[in-house]
């Protein structure tokens, strides 16, 4: 099964044309809701990463993850938390974790207006502010309206999974046994440049989609689907 993590104010349904290519294909998917783990109470990155794992455990031995920015660093402690029982992953716009402590306070600030904003402030201008950053502005996000209802656990994504609060985990990326694919947009430079900044072990590989930014959910399909099938034919 292929398990697919949002980003940021992102939604389940944001994987929908994806999930239909990779349905055609033969392949299950299952779009997860990040926010039913924050519904009832605070959960750390490292929380999450024990959580997830043990969801998936229960029902799937074959398990694929593929995470987009916030989802892919959630990816990253699930794979961490259980390095062997993945048999891959496709990290998009994933950051590996800060380095300096003067960014991780900044981030830590930034997150927190974010959450304040997410929880109480006026709906359209939330949404309308977090269109308006520059990663997002080629592919902006819609009013979000179901979310209206969930406000509490969104801002909860802010506090807790903020990547303030991330470990940086460059360090510990040989501990992922499975293959790994770091995907960034040819048009994200900033996180394209980043990935170059990465120590990847041998297990894992660097990919930049042409003519995509940074939330390339639907201009990754091509490639995701071109690595699928080579994964199978190695299995086979």
């Amino acid at each position: 099964m292929i398990w697919l993590l949002h980003g940021a104010v992102g939604l389940p349904s944001d994987w929908k044309g994806l999930a239909e290519e990779l349905g055609r294909e033969g392949h299950v998917v299952r779009s997860v809701d990040l926010y039913r783990y924050l519904d009832c109470c605070p959960m750390s990155l490292e929380e999450f990463g024990r959580a997830f794992c043990e969801e998936v455990a229960a029902i799937d031995e074959q398990a694929i993850l593929v995470g987009y920015s916030m989802g892919g660093r959630l990816a990253l402690h699930a794979l961490l938390h259980q390095p062997k029982m993945w048999q891959g992953a496709y990290l998009l716009s994933t950051h590996p974790g800060l380095q300096e402590d003067q960014e991780k306070f900044e981030r830590m600030v930034v997150d927190a207006e974010w959450a304040a904003q997410a929880l109480s402030g006026e709906w359209s201008t939330f949404i309308q502010k977090w269109n308006e950053q520059s990663v997002l502005q080629s592919a902006p996000l819609s009013s979000r309206a179901s979310l209206k209802n969930r406000r509490q656990a969104l801002a909860r994504s802010f506090m807790d999974w903020t990547l303030s609060k991330q470990e940086d985990l460059r360090g510990r990326l040989h501990e992922i046994n499975c293959p790994v694919h770091w995907v960034t947009g040819e048009r994200d430079e900033k996180f394209t440049k980043l990935a170059k900044t990465i120590p990847f072990p041998k297990q894992m590989q660097s990919h930049v989609i042409p003519n995509a930014g940074h939330r390339l959910l639907n201009d990754v399909a091509p490639f995701l689907k071109q690595e699928l099938k080579k994964s199978l034919r190695l299995e086979s």
